[in-house]
C-alpha cells in the first residue's frame, strides 16, 4: 500500500496549506471509515448531503491515522493536527490514486464488459499469479472511489494490479481507464445492463470502449469478436492499439474446438493448444471468460501449460456459479449476484443441459436497470423456457412476476410459482426438492436472492 511522508502526499495532491510542520509524518495506507481506521492510515472524510466525515476527523486521529484531508469548504479546520485542506476530499483521493499509479512500475489490466466481469478479473488475476505478484480488485470496488482504493493499495513490489471497472453511464469507464493507465484490458461483452440510464446496446458499446482512451500506447486489447458491436467500433478506436479476439467463431484469434461439461465445470480445448483445460466452474459461457484472461496470461508470456494448472485452482468471487449443497442433498448454484438477459438465458442454458437431476427447478428474480423494455425482456425469459428441460419455476418480485406470466404458456399453469415474499418462496419451494434436484437462483444483486440460498443451504 502507499507509504510516503506528507511533505510527499502534499505534492501529489497539490494541497492547499503548507504541511511543513508535519512533513516527517509518515501516511500508510488510506481509508475512508473511520471505524476501520488502521495505524498509521490517511484518513479521507467525505462530506455528503446525511453525513459529513469531517466530524471523525479528530477521533480518527486519536485512534492511530497518521493524518486526514480536510475540505476547503468546510469550517474550522483542526490546523493543530496533521491535515492536508484541498478543494475536495473525493477528487483529492482520485489524484492521489493517479499520482500513486504513475510512480509505480506495476502493470495494469484493466477489465469491463456488461457480464462476467468479476468472474473474469478472478481468472485473469489467478492466471497472472503463476508467475507475477499480483493484486485484484476486491469486492465491488470498482468505482470512481473504489478503484482509487485499489490502486492505493498496491505494493510497491506489486508486478501487475488487475483492475475491474465498472459504470452506469458515459464518461464514467474513460475516468476510470485515464486514471489507471492499463497496459492491456479486456471487454468481456456487451448486454442489457445499464440500457435505463444509455438507452441502447449500440450506446453501451461506445461505454465499454471508452477503456481503449487510457490503454498505454501500442497496449493490447482483448474483445469478445462475436459481438458485432464491438468488432464495428474497433477500427474508430484502434490508434496504436494491438487487437486481440475470443469468442465461439474461428474467426476468432483464440475460439474452443472441444467443450464437455460435468456436474462440476467443464473441460475444454482451443485452437492454440494441443492439450486440454479443465475449468471448475459452471458453464459453458465461462470458457469464454477464461479464453479472455488466457490472452492476457499469454501476453504476459505464461504457457498453456501453466494456465492449464492454475484454471484448476481458480477462486471465484462467491454467489458467481457457485454450487452448494443443500439440506435436502440438493444441489443449488447460487448466481445471486447480478443479472441480465443474457446472462440469465446463459444460466438457464447450463441447468437445462446438466444431466444426472431427476427434477430441475428455476428461482428466478427481477433483472434491473433495463429501460422501457424491461417488462418485455422479464415476458420473453419465461416464454423461452422448455417443458423437457425445466420441471419448475419459482419467481420473486414485480418484474419476475413477468417472467411467471411468460412461463405459463411454455410450462403450464402447475409448474409456475410466483412469490413477492421470500419465506413463503422458501416454505414451498422445500416441499419439492430432494437429493437428486438442482435448483438455480438468479437476480439481480438488488433482489438479494442469496438469502434464498443461506435459508435452504446445508450448514
Amino acid at each position: 500500500m502507499i507509504k510516503r511522508n506528507l511533505k510527499q502526499v502534499a505534492e501529489m495532491i497539490f494541497a492547499k496549506n503548507d504541511a511543513t510542520p508535519f512533513a516527517d509524518v509518515w501516511v500508510t495506507g488510506v481509508s475512508i471509515d473511520s471505524r476501520k481506521i488502521e495505524k498509521g492510515n490517511l484518513f479521507i472524510p467525505f462530506k455528503g448531503e446525511h453525513a459529513d466525515g469531517h466530524k471523525y476527523v479528530e477521533d480518527s486521529i486519536r485512534n492511530g491515522a497518521a493524518a486526514a484531508f480536510w475540505q476547503s469548504d468546510v469550517p474550522n479546520p483542526p490546523l493543530h493536527l496533521p491535515i492536508l485542506i484541498v478543494d475536495d476530499c473525493l477528487k483529492a483521493l482520485q489524484e492521489l490514486a493517479r499520482s500513486y499509479r504513475e510512480q509505480l512500475s506495476v502493470k495494469v489490466v484493466g477489465i469491463t464488459g456488461s457480464n462476467g466481469k468479476t468472474t473474469t478479473k478472478d481468472m485473469t488475476a489467478g492466471l497472472l499469479s503463476l508467475s507475477y505478484k499480483v493484486k485484484k480488485t476486491e469486492g465491488n470496488y470498482n468505482n470512481h472511489i473504489g478503484l482509487p482504493l485499489t490502486v492505493l493499495s498496491l505494493d510497491e513490489d506489486t508486478e501487475v494490479a488487475v483492475l475491474e471497472m465498472g459504470m452506469s453511464g458515459r464518461g464514467e469507464i474513460e475516468f476510470l481507464t485515464t486514471l489507471a493507465r492499463p497496459d492491456a484490458v479486456i471487454i468481456t461483452n456487451i448486454g442489457e445492463s445499464h440500457l435505463l440510464d444509455l438507452g441502447s446496446r449500440e450506446a453501451i458499446a461506445e461505454a465499454k470502449l471508452e477503456i481503449l482512451q487510457g490503454l498505454r500506447d501500442g497496449g493490447l486489447a482483448v474483445l469478445h469478436g462475436d459481438e458485432p458491436l464491438l468488432m464495428e467500433r474497433i477500427e474508430k478506436h484502434k490508434g496504436n492499439v494491438r487487437v486481440q479476439t475470443f469468442g465461439r467463431s474461428q474467426t476468432n484469434d483464440m475460439y474452443p474446438v472441444k467443450i464437455t461439461q460435468s456436474g462440476n465445470g467443464n473441460t475444454f480445448a482451443i485452437n492454440q493448444s494441443p492439450g486440454d483445460f479443465y475449468l471448475p466452474v459452471l458453464g459453458t459461457h465461462n470458457i469464454l471468460n477464461a479464453l479472455a484472461a488466457m490472452l492476457i496470461a499469454k501476453e504476459f508470456s505464461i504457457p498453456f501449460e501453466k494456465m492449464d494448472k492454475g484454471l484448476q485452482n481458480i477462486k471465484l468471487t462467491n454467489m458467481r456459479m457457485e454450487l452448494v449443497e443443500g439440506k435436502n442433498g440438493e444441489k443449488i448454484i447460487n448466481d445471486a449476484y447480478n443479472a441480465s438477459p443474457t446472462s440469465m438465458m446463459a444460466a438457464i442454458d447450463l441447468v437445462s443441459n446438466l444431466s444426472g437431476y431427476d427434477k430441475k427447478i428455476l428461482v428466478l428474480g427481477d433483472m434491473l436497470e433495463l429501460g422501457p423494455q424491461e417488462e418485455e425482456y422479464h415476458h420473453h425469459i419465461g416464454e423461452k423456457l422448455q417443458r423437457d428441460k425445466i420441471d419448475l419455476l419459482f419467481t420473486y418480485g414485480s418484474l419476475g412476476g413477468l417472467i411467471a406470466k411468460g412461463a405459463r404458456k411454455s410450462l403450464g399453469e402447475e409448474r409456475v410459482f410466483a412469490f413477492t415474499n421470500k419465506a413463503d418462496l422458501i416454505k414451498e419451494l422445500e416441499s419439492h426438492v430432494n437429493e437428486k434436484t438442482l435448483i438455480l437462483v438468479k437476480a439481480s444483486r438488488g433482489m438479494k436472492l442469496e438469502e434464498i440460498v443461506i435459508s435452504m443451504q446445508r450448514n
